[in-house]
């Protein structure tokens, strides 16, 4: 059978060896994942012949790059990214359809359902990603399991003059990711579904007694003033290396910079929420999947596949990549090469929602986020919700 295998890959790298002259293969990728698919590259040009070149872009920078590109008639042929996107992407007509074959069997299947429209598959994943609870086991001897508890911290680490939190996490207009833990608990959702399962993009949840019950709760502690506001990445880098910061709601992207501080720290999952009805409700999260995809205007689709399921799709190259920005492996046979400490995420996964992957979702992102802003100016919760509300229906065509 390894025989036939190992038979089968070199027929296609000989094949693929026989068309390579002037060929190049373009990756859009982000400087996490850039030096090891450059090494990669490096690995596949000595066999093949072909050229592997990656353009490096912030990472929030690949999805707008990759479109503004392809509307030019160029772009890459392989790109990065979350399957968040894919819905849009498909859409618009930008990228192929990933042919798998048997290797599907490889991957986890929520992983694949996430870059899934309709019945076809549009990239290949290699990690997930969710957020958590993580916090400072020498301020925070043990989670908390309530919000009530993350309250009381909060109040007792609290001091302007240092300055001093119990608690931060990402809460700039760019960052509803983050900030749908706090509407969820109670009730709070983006999107509902139609009879047969799909998502009804006119059924939006983002402004109802639940979402503003969370999104008030968020507002009481700005305006105590024990939760900072204007926290972007670099603010967020900056109280955790100072340990100014006894607990982050945060995702396994941070840890690195969570070790480089000394922190002896716990995982946990978001605590429960009280809400209205006096009920504690498990905050959802939204879980991310990331993975490669291949532009539908590529003239290179046969030789970016052979790149990607015989030198990406390998057990320590998708270990590698997964582990690079402390994901948790999509690809079976590496999960069992994860760090441990991805396993206390995948607890929180358990109450998790994948991001929704319809081209409706970027209205969602958008004024999602501008609600954030809005609160943390001062606007009443509840009125930063409904503007939200009113937009995303307006631009979605709703009536």
């Amino acid at each position: 059978m390894k025989r036939i295998l190992a038979l089968g890959l070199i027929i296609v790298i000989v094949g693929i060896a026989a068309v390579a002259q002037d060929v190049t293969l373009t990756i859009y990728a982000d400087d996490t994942r850039a030096p090891l698919l450059t090494t990669l590259g490096e690995a596949y040009t000595a066999v093949t012949g072909v050229a592997i070149e990656i353009v490096e872009f912030p990472w929030n920078d690949i999805r707008p790059n990759f479109i503004t590109a392809t509307q030019a008639g160029e772009g890459p042929d392989i790109i990065i990214w979350a399957h968040d996107a894919v819905g849009e992407l498909v859409a618009n007509g930008l990228i192929a359809p990933m042919e798998l074959g048997g290797r599907a069997a490889d991957f986890s299947s929520s992983a694949l359902s996430a870059f899934t429209v309709g019945d076809t598959v549009y990239g290949m994943p290699y990690g997930t990603e969710n957020l958590s609870l993580v916090y400072n086991k020498e301020i925070v001897p043990q989670a908390p399991r309530t919000w009530d508890e993350v309250l009381a911290i909060m109040r007792a680490q609290y001091d302007p003059d240092v300055p001093s939190y119990g608690l931060a996490f990402q809460n700039t207009a760019g960052n509803f990711f983050q900030f749908f833990p706090m509407i969820s608990a109670a009730g709070g959702y983006i999107f509902g579904f139609n009879e047969d399962g799909s998502y009804n993009p006119c059924d939006v949840g983002l402004a109802n007694e639940g979402a503003v019950f969370g999104a008030t709760l968020y507002q009481d502690m700005i305006e105590e003033g024990i939760l900072p506001t204007g926290v972007d990445w670099d603010t967020l880098n900056a109280l955790v290396a100072g340990k100014n910061v006894a607990m982050v709601i945060t995702g396994p992207w941070l840890l690195s910079a969570i070790q480089d501080a000394g922190w002896d720290y716990g995982i946990a999952r978001i605590p429960a929420i009280k809400g209205p009805d006096g009920t504690y409700n498990q905050p959802l999260a939204f879980i991310g999947v990331q993975g490669f995809m291949v532009s539908a205007f590529s003239d290179n689709k046969t030789v970016a596949m052979d790149f990607l399921l015989n030198y990406v799709a390998t057990t320590e190259v998708m270990a590698d990549m997964a582990n690079a920005g402390n994901r948790i492996p999509t690809f079976i046979p590496a999960i069992d090469l994860a760090p441990a400490d991805l396993a206390y995420f995948a607890d929180q996964a358990a109450f998790g929602l994948p991001m929704p992957s319809i081209p409706e979702m970027d209205q969602v992102w958008q004024e999602g986020g501008n609600a954030i802003d809005l609160i943390n100016n001062g606007t009443d919760a509840a009125t930063a919700l409904q503007q939200a509300y009113d937009l995303i229906i307006a631009a979605i065509g709703c009536e």
